[in-house]
Formats: C-alpha cells, sequence, structure tokens
C-alpha cells in the first residue's frame, strides 16, 4: 500500500505545480489591484466592479455563453445520430468508423483551425464552389465561422461519448421493450434515449467547457472582429498587461464553469436515479 502512494507523489507535485499554485495567483490578482507605488498592492473589489458596470464586457460575455450554447446544441444535433450509427455496426466497421472521428484529434487543434481559414476565405474552395451556382457570400470572419470552427474541433468528444454510452447498454431492454409491442420508434424514446443521457451529459460538458473560454478559434476564424470573453482574457495578459483584471475575468468564468458542471452532474445524477427506478 505505501509502495501505491509513493507512486501518487510526483502527480501531486504537479498538480500543486500546475494548478494550485497558478490557481492561487489568479485569487491573488484578482483581488488585489496596484497601490501607488508600482510595487505595492491593495485588496480590493475593483476589478470585478468595472467587469459588470461595463456593459461592453457584459455584452462579451453573453455573447461567450450564447455561441458556446449554440455550439453545443449543433454537437448534440449532429453527433447523436452520428454516435448511433456507430454503435449500430460491429467489428471492422466500427473501428473504422471510430477511427474517423478521433483521426482529426491527432492533428494540433491550431492547425486544424488555419486549415478551415483556407477553406472559409474568400478564394477559398468553399467560395469558390459556390460561386460557381452564383453564391456570393461572406463566411470568414463571421459568427458562421467561428461556430463552424468550434463545433468541428469539439464534436468528436459528443460523439464519443454518446457512443460509449450506447455501447455499454444492455441491449435485452430492447428486445424485451420490442417482445412487449413497442415499435422501434418508442424503443427508442422510451429505452435507447434515455440509457444515454448520462453520455449525452458528459458530451454537453466536454463541448460546452471549451467552447465558452475558446480564445483562438474566434481569433482566426473571427478575424479579431468577433471578441469572445477568452479573447478578452488574453488581451489582458499578453497585450494591456493588466493581470489583476485578467484573473478577475478568469475567476468569473471559472465560477460560471463551476456552476455549469454542478448543475450537469446534479441533471447526471437525476438521470442515473431515473434509470435505477425504471430497471
Amino acid at each position: 500500500m505505501r509502495q501505491f502512494k509513493s507512486m501518487a507523489y510526483p502527480y501531486i507535485v504537479w498538480i500543486a505545480a500546475m494548478i494550485v499554485v497558478p490557481m492561487l495567483m489568479i485569487l491573488m490578482y484578482a483581488f488585489t489591484v496596484k497601490g501607488n507605488d508600482v510595487t505595492t498592492f491593495r485588496f480590493a473589489f475593483e476589478n470585478f466592479g468595472r467587469f459588470f458596470s461595463d456593459a461592453i464586457f457584459v455584452e462579451v460575455l453573453k455573447r461567450s455563453l450564447f455561441i458556446a450554447v449554440v455550439t453545443t446544441i449543433i454537437c448534440i444535433i449532429l453527433g447523436y445520430p452520428a454516435a448511433y450509427i456507430i454503435a449500430q455496426v460491429q467489428g471492422k466497421k466500427k473501428m473504422i468508423l471510430v477511427l474517423l472521428i478521433t483521426l482529426p484529434m491527432w492533428i494540433n487543434m491550431l492547425v486544424r483551425t488555419y486549415a478551415w481559414m483556407g477553406i472559409l476565405q474568400d478564394d477559398g474552395i468553399l467560395s469558390t464552389i459556390l460561386s460557381f451556382f452564383g453564391i456570393e457570400v461572406k463566411m470568414l470572419h463571421t459568427s458562421f465561422a467561428v461556430i463552424l470552427g468550434m463545433v468541428y474541433n469539439f464534436i468528436p468528444f459528443m460523439i464519443l461519448q454518446i457512443h460509449t454510452s450506447l455501447t455499454k447498454m444492455d441491449k435485452s431492454l430492447i428486445e424485451a421493450a420490442s417482445d412487449l409491442g413497442a415499435d422501434r420508434l418508442q424503443c427508442f424514446l422510451r429505452v435507447t434515449l434515455p440509457l444515454s443521457l448520462p453520455g449525452v451529459i458528459s458530451g454537453i460538458t466536454l463541448v460546452f467547457l471549451p467552447a465558452v473560454s475558446s480564445f483562438f478559434i474566434p481569433k482566426l476564424l473571427g478575424g479579431g472582429q468577433f471578441v469572445l470573453i477568452g479573447n478578452v482574457i488574453e488581451s489582458q495578459f499578453l497585450t494591456s498587461g493588466n493581470w489583476n483584471f485578467g484573473s478577475a475575468i478568469s475567476l468569473i468564468m471559472a465560477v460560471i464553469i463551476m456552476i455549469s458542471m454542478y448543475i450537469t452532474k446534479k441533471v447526471d445524477k437525476g438521470e442515473h436515479m431515473e434509470g435505477g427506478r425504471f430497471n
């Protein structure tokens, strides 16, 4: 037992250095402001007051939440049928389909986003195809491009989570429902969908959290004209050099993320309880 505990020490050190210490620094900077002397700081809530009193920052936060919700909904709509189809096939076909879903994830997300810039630009492949049919539309540096980039990058997380739930599902329940006279639609709505909801909720968590805090996807596909909260945090740290205000915004986003995780956990727990009563 002591040997296993000693194996956890490097992980504990890594957690402390990479997570605990940075979070403590964010807390320190968020609740302090620079004094008259450059080297002195004083405790204050001015950073939070500045954020919520400025309509521009509040609007950016609302836009970020809206984009994240839209991205998550689209990932559910597109990801559930894909996961369902993959779960129905067997053998090598399933392995190939799962490989096709995970293959883009082998490439760095930044590189994949740059690729979409080439596809969506005015003289790109997609615009060339649409212009052949007489359709002229600007796609790059728009909200459509940002949402498209987020869906493309995050939808594998949704598909894999739902696929895992569907694969682990007890197929005898569907057979029992069919024996009791349920058709395919009823089997799906009354058996398959409820039992796969834990995977859907896990997928929502894995999609919503990175989408709401993403900064390089809107920066590249939005062209700097479509600012989200992640871009504001980046600019405060790297451009303005205002670490105190940037830390305050980061802490606000951390609270929002923790609240969303708590809600999804409660919903997931409720679904497990309903599943137990169903069984």
